[in-house]
Parts: structure tokens; sequence; C-alpha cells
């Protein structure tokens, strides 16, 4: 039994030990778990969507066009009725009916009730119409591939931000260990020359190369947390454990080169390009569309109240307006033609097609330059990986020669002069493994930009 209990206690032990481990390890966050946070919360992105839905509203509002517009009003006058010959121009929404102008017997001003509605429906308008919905469309589907284009270039921002946290980091963990070895020697020198074994001078050039050190190592925790700040503007949380990322900064996955070597004809930003160019193009052929004339379909109800009545008596009072009721009604067809825009529709056309060219010959540059800078870049990170396993290993062997010639200035063997130029060296060559991971992380964040696929930054960083 108190085996069993033994056994049992073990075994909690084992669970509440290892438990914080495994909470740390969830904590523990890589590219891509950031990434799903910034495209949730980050406001570049809400306003793009909201583009989007700006541009879907519009389409509704140009098909609504294609519907019958219906223009309503009612009013209550008071005032004189004499009538008078002659001609004007009615106001949209009014039509109006004559009657006799004979002599009235009462009152000079009389009330008046009035009430119409127009119906104008735009039958056939040679497209025109047409084209606007189309034009509409296109800008719908351009909003959308807008924000597909800003959300590769937040990926490309996030991961060069993060990549210069762990850059940043990295450096400072190199500072850190430049000071402690400095430090070491500065412990040893000092007890040898109290010892009288070395001169006092070594212990005062070890001292300031480690006064040295540890400005260099301000300098670093400074950068850092600006960079952490940088990253904390998309990222929206204050709290980043990007311990898991630091170590597979210096040691990168093989498996690391795209073999993906020509562009994507519907990559983000050229099918912005492509939507853009359409956009322009129906925009211009509406435009010219615009010149041409329209074929509409009127129809209209009036109600009409006075108080003259239709024996000729007319009375002032204003409850009187509201008797000897009418109602008229008016239907027809009717040709508009806006002869003074023709000009003016043919050149707005004319300049939305030009701008269509352009965009369709930028479209043309951005597809070379990005097919050429993608074989650049493919080209560079293999000969990136490379150098990066050669830091490596000169790392490594730049530690044991260290470790070695420390050895031998404590038995006496060597100069404290000498074992700080194999500091330097050590010094040297961990800062270059550092610039190489940070210049091949760079390049992979580049390419998968040129690529539109970063899988495997965001999950292997």
């Amino acid at each position: 039994m108190i085996k069993h209990i033994r056994t049992t206690t073990l075994l909690w032990l084992a669970i509440v030990a290892t438990f914080p481990l495994y909470a740390q390890q969830q904590k523990e966050h890589t590219l891509g778990s950031l990434w799903s946070k910034v495209q949730e919360n980050y406001p570049g992105v809400g306003a793009k969507t909201s583009a989007i839905d700006a541009a879907k509203f519009n389409r509704r509002a140009v098909k609504g066009k294609m519907l019958p517009q219906v223009n309503a009003q009612a009013q209550n006058t008071y005032g004189t009725y004499e009538g008078s010959e002659g001609a004007f121009f009615p106001q949209a929404g009014f039509f109006n009916v004559s009657g006799s102008a004979v002599p009235r017997d009462g009152s000079s001003t009389a009330a008046n009730t009035f009430g119409s509605a127009i119906v104008q429906w735009e039958v056939f308008s040679f497209g025109k119409l047409r084209k606007q919905n189309e034009a509409a469309g296109a800008l719908y589907n351009k909003s959308v591939s807008d924000k597909d284009a800003y959300l590769l270039n937040l990926k490309k921002t996030l991961s060069e931000r993060y990549i210069g946290l762990l850059y940043n980091d990295a450096k400072l963990q190199w500072a850190e260990k430049n000071a402690e070895r400095l430090d070491d020697i500065r412990k040893i020198t000092s007890g040898l020359s109290a010892s009288g074994l070395r001169p006092a001078a070594d212990s005062l050039l070890a001292s300031s190369s480690y006064v040295q050190a540890m400005g260099e190592h301000d300098k670093w925790f400074g950068f850092k947390n600006a960079a952490y700040i940088k990253l904390l503007e998309l990222y929206g949380n204050d709290t980043i454990n990007y311990t898991a990322s630091a170590n597979r900064f210096g040691n990168p996955a093989e498996n690391g080169l795209n073999k993906v070597n020509t562009i994507n004809p519907t990559h983000p930003i050229l099918d912005a390009l492509d939507k853009q160019s359409e956009y322009y193009t129906l925009s211009g052929e509406a435009q010219k569309r615009s010149s041409l004339p329209a074929i509409n379909l009127l129809g209209g109800y009036a109600y009409r109240g006075t108080g003259i009545s239709p024996n000729g008596t007319v009375s002032g009072a204003w409850k009187d307006g509201f008797n000897n009721t009418t109602n008229n009604f008016l239907a027809g067809i009717a040709i508009t033609w806006n002869l003074t825009s023709l000009h003016t529709n043919r050149m707005k056309g004319e300049q939305l097609f030009k701008e269509a060219e352009s965009t369709k010959l930028l479209h043309s540059q951005y597809l070379q330059a990005m097919q050429a800078d993608l074989s650049a870049s493919q080209a560079k990170i293999i000969q990136q990986y490379e150098q990066l396993q050669k830091t490596r290993l000169a790392v490594q062997q730049s530690q044991d020669a260290y470790n070695m010639y420390l050895a031998r200035y404590k038995s006496g063997l060597i100069t404290l002069s000498e074992l700080l130029q194999i500091r330097i060296l050590l010094e040297q060559a961990e800062n270059a493994h550092i610039e190489a991971s940070r210049d091949y992380w760079v390049l992979l964040a580049y390419e998968a930009e040129l690529t539109a696929d970063f899988d495997f930054l965001f999950n292997n960083l």
C-alpha cells in the first residue's frame, strides 16, 4: 500500500513539474501564430475590408439606376389665380394641366392643394447602364485584389520586423557572451596581477575591454527593445514569447529552399493591376456611351384641389382649397440626348482608355521585374545557406580554439594580448554567423513575397 502511495505521489509530482514546461511551450509563438492575430486585429486590414464593403454598396447603387426612377411631391399653396398666356420650363417631377381662363367672382386669392408623382424608366441607353454596372463590378473585384495585395505586403512587413527582433536579440546575446568572456578574463588577470604573475597593465587592459563590451551590450539592448515595440505595433499584445524562434534563427531547416521559380500570373499585385486596367476600360466604354441618346418611358399622376368652384365662385378660405378636386394622368415616351456632352464624354473616355493602357504596361513591367528578382533571390539563397553552414562551423572551431588558448593563458604560456586577439576572432566568427542568419531569413521573406507563399517562413521561424 505504501509503495502504491509513493508511486502515485511521484507520478503527480512529475505531472506538476512537467506542466509549467508544457504551458510555456504552448505560449511560444511562431511567425504563423503571430500572423493570425495580426490579420484579425490590425486596423489596416479592417480598412481594406471596409473598402470592399463600400465597393459592394456602390455596385448595388449602380444597379439601382437600371430600375424605374420615381419622383413624388405634395404641396399646399395660397395665392392668386390669374391666368396668363406664355410658356415656361417646368421642374422635374411636375406636369401641367391647363384650364380655361374665365372671369371669377369672389375672393381674389384662393387656396390650392396639389400632389403628383412621376415615373421615369430608361429602357434603352445603347449599353451605357450595362457598362456602368460592369465597371462597378470591376471596381469591387479591384478592391478585393487590393486587399489581397495589402495582406501580402503586411505579411512581409511582419516577417521583416520579426526577423529584425530575432536579429537584435541574437546581437544582444552575442554582446552578453562577449561581456561574460571579458569579465572572466578580467577576474583571472586581476588575480594573476595581485599575485605578481602578471603586470598591473594587464588588469587595466582587461578591465577596459570589459567596460567596452558592456557599452556594446547596452546598445543592443536598446535596439532589441525598439524592434520589439515595432513588432507590437502590428501584433497588438504586450508579450511575445520568441524563444523557440530565436533558436531556429541561427539554425534554419535544411529544406528552406522554395522550388517555385516562376511568377504566378494570379499574384495579388499583378491581379490588382489587371482588375484596375479592367475597371478603367469599362469606365471608358461607359463614358463614351454616355454621349448617345437615351429612350425613356414616362408616366405621371396628379391630384389637385382648389377653392375655385366650377361655377366661377372663388373662396379665400384655406379649408376650401381641398375642394373641387381633379385627377389627371399622363403617359408618354421620350428621347433625351445631351448634344453638348458629345466631345467631353469622348475625351473622358479616351483618357480612361489611356489609363487602362498605362496600367497594362505597368503590369508587364512588374511581371518582368518580379521574375528577375525571383531568379536572383533564389541564386542568393542557395549561396547564403552554404555560407550559413560554414559560419556555424567557424563559430564552433573558434570556440574550441578560444577555450584552448584561455587554458594556456591561465598557465602563463601566452600573453593577454594574444588571448584578446583570439577572443576577437571568436567574436567576429559569431557576428558573421548572426549576419548570415539575418540575410538568409530576409531573402526567404522576399522570395515568399514574390511567390505569394509564406507557408515555410510562417511554420519554420
